[in-house]
């Protein structure tokens, strides 16, 4: 697919939580009318919306829901009945892919192997059910500034030893190139996770400086900052990934302008800093 500019864009995904500002029906007609094939979309505004009414909305337009994020948050109490509904709203939604953040360290805690530990035996319980239901569930190593409140699994090896247990087609990873970019470990972990076929995601987002007080929100527009997005392309190809390739920010300077001026900005940074010259 390509959009009226000429630029491959069949791998491109667009992330809901980019342009958040975009009420979902917005989102779709103007994925629609840039040429964007693919959509990941988060559990809050798709329930606001209605799944059965998301789903029935994309899949009318003719577009992927990429992945929906997001389940996990092993290391709090309850969440092995929250996880099943976000496969069961995954499978509705159509998209094959649950992202998994993992959760921090229980209110109190400091137990980094234990909380660890309660991510393994949660996956134990709720691969099979995702399994039967077409669902993978691929999870998203954060950066260690959210060890010890959002996610304890910090890299990507990290995140293969949780999922090679688990068949391929069950559990496999994300790789987020905000969260993994600094690792020297990380290229060697992509080839390992190819190698296996447990490349189940692929994100871009840009590290910027200074990071705001809100580090949440600073994922950097892509090529504003650090990292070389097109070399991580590269780098996922080769260890034979062909998925989407979606575009993940949590911005508070772009949740603030027009969400419609930002999308157009997303796709066509994309092609500036990522996309590689063969479209691949």
């Amino acid at each position: 697919m390509t959009n009226g500019n000429g630029h491959d864009l069949s791998r491109f995904s667009i992330n809901q939580m980019t342009v958040k500002q975009l009420a979902l029906p917005e989102l779709v007609a103007h994925c629609l009318r840039l040429g964007i094939p693919g959509i990941g979309l988060w559990r809050e505004p798709v329930q606001e919306y209605g799944v059965e009414a998301a789903a029935k909305l994309v899949r009318e337009a003719g577009l992927t829901v990429t992945t929906l994020c997001r389940g996990g948050f092993f290391t709090t109490a309850g969440n092995l009945d929250d996880n099943r509904a976000a496969i069961d709203e995954a499978a509705t939604l159509g998209t094959d892919t649950l992202v998994l953040v993992s959760g921090g360290l229980p209110p109190g805690g400091r137990d980094l192997t234990e909380a660890r530990a309660r991510i393994a035996a949660a996956l134990t319980e709720l691969a099979p059910y995702a399994a039967e239901r077409g669902i993978r569930l691929a999870i998203e190593p954060l950066h260690p500034m959210y060890a010890a409140d959002r996610c304890v699994v910090s890299t990507l090896d990290q995140a293969l030893d949780l999922a090679e247990p688990f068949p391929a087609s069950q559990v496999g990873v994300v790789v987020d190139t905000y969260h993994v970019w600094w690792d020297d470990r990380a290229p060697a972990a992509v080839a390992r996770a190819g190698a296996a076929g447990r490349i189940h995601a692929f994100q871009l987002a840009d590290w910027t400086t200074p990071l705001p007080a809100g580090v949440l929100t600073g994922r950097g527009q892509l090529g504003d900052g650090t990292v070389d997005l097109r070399e991580w392309c590269e780098r996922v190809d080769a260890a034979g990934y062909t998925g989407p390739v979606e575009v993940e920010l949590f911005n508070d300077g772009l949740w603030s302008r027009n969400g419609v001026e930002v999308l157009e900005e997303t796709v066509l940074r994309y092609v500036e800093h990522a996309l590689l010259p063969t479209g691949r």
